[in-house]
């Protein structure tokens, strides 16, 4: 059984008082000083003020990442590269990813390009000694071929995914509300099932959400009461599956022409790609049928890993080739 519980705190003073060596992966959203009002503060200080911040926090947060730990945090263009700074001279990090999510509408400029992406930095406390579940991430191969790994191929570090909006059932009342596909990918990548994660700014409480529901514990810190007792509101919410997805896990691969071949990869594609977003399932066998005619549909729930079988797919015989297991490279 895990626990997801949020904090009503100030993030810094939370987490100067916490034990080193505590959480195997952290997840940070910051305010990225562009004047975003969070009700008990708007987000808007001088470069001065803003950059001890970024200091004083990134500091703390790195002294409670255990040794093998890693850390994602979302900034904004105007400080991303005096975060990076930070956290491989300042806090002695190893870079691994920048990672760029892409979003297809924002705010718009009359003089100047309209933003479409928020930057990840992806920062471990060893060099080579890290969690990296890269099967539990991929995405779904363009095409069919026998030499292929048809289980996925690396998303790499472009991802897509919409925004929240309002007119979304989970939509929350919080101005900078990220997409649970997001935080899930980050989640399954660099933690296993039990592993502990803290959200130093937890907000709307994405991360606790998709940890609830990924058997990971999670703490978030935030400073708005209210917006603790929204995310305790959201934890208490029934699931009907992550509220966002990549597109390419509905991605149908072309030259599936063999009928025996074709049929066992869809009934693969829905456990490997879609168990949290059953949702789509529908969507996916019509862009099946479309492409290659009328397929048998297979209804029934997707199961989950479970602590004694994580390796959901180890027993698939070739041509659906398995190449990496959830692991900690040595």
């Amino acid at each position: 059984m895990t626990e997801q519980k949020t904090i009503q705190t100030n993030s810094i003073k939370w987490l100067k008082e916490c034990s080193s060596n505590t959480f195997d992966l952290i997840i940070a959203d910051p305010p990225y000083n562009v004047g975003k009002d969070y009700e008990t503060m708007v987000d808007s200080i001088n470069k001065k003020e803003y950059l001890e911040f970024l200091n004083e926090w990134t500091s703390e947060a790195v002294r409670t990442l255990k040794p093998f730990g890693t850390i994602y945090t979302f900034m904004g263009f105007r400080f991303i590269s005096y975060l990076y700074d930070i956290l491989e001279n300042r806090c002695g990090l190893y870079f691994n990813s920048w990672i760029s999510w892409y979003y297809t509408q924002g705010q718009g400029k009359r003089r100047g390009f309209s933003p479409r992406h928020d930057d990840i930095l992806m920062f471990t406390k060893h060099p080579k000694k890290y969690t990296f579940n890269l099967d539990n991430i991929r995405v779904p191969q363009k095409t069919y071929r026998s030499i292929n790994n048809m289980r996925g191929a690396n998303p790499g570090d472009v991802w897509e995914f919409s925004h929240i909006h309002y007119c979304q059932g989970n939509r929350q009342d919080h101005p900078t509300q990220k997409p649970e596909g997001l935080i899930e990918r980050m989640v399954l990548a660099s933690s296993c099932e039990g592993d502990d994660v803290l959200d130093p700014f937890s907000g709307s409480g994405t991360t606790l959400r998709v940890c609830q529901q990924l058997n990971r514990n999670c703490l978030g810190l935030e400073m708005n009461p209210n917006y603790v007792d929204m995310t305790k509101k959201r934890l208490a919410q029934p699931f009907h599956g992550f509220d966002s997805i990549d597109p390419r896990m509905k991605r149908v691969p072309l030259d599936l022409s063999d009928e025996a071949i074709r049929n066992e990869y869809v009934a693969n594609h829905k456990r490997w790609f879609l168990k949290n977003h059953e949702s789509k399932i529908e969507e996916f066998e019509k862009e099946v049928s479309r492409i290659y005619g009328k397929i048998k549909v297979e209804r029934r729930k997707l199961s989950r890993p479970t602590r004694q079988n994580k390796d959901l797919f180890a027993s698939l015989d070739y041509p659906f080739q398995q190449n990496d297991k959830v692991h900690t490279p040595l």
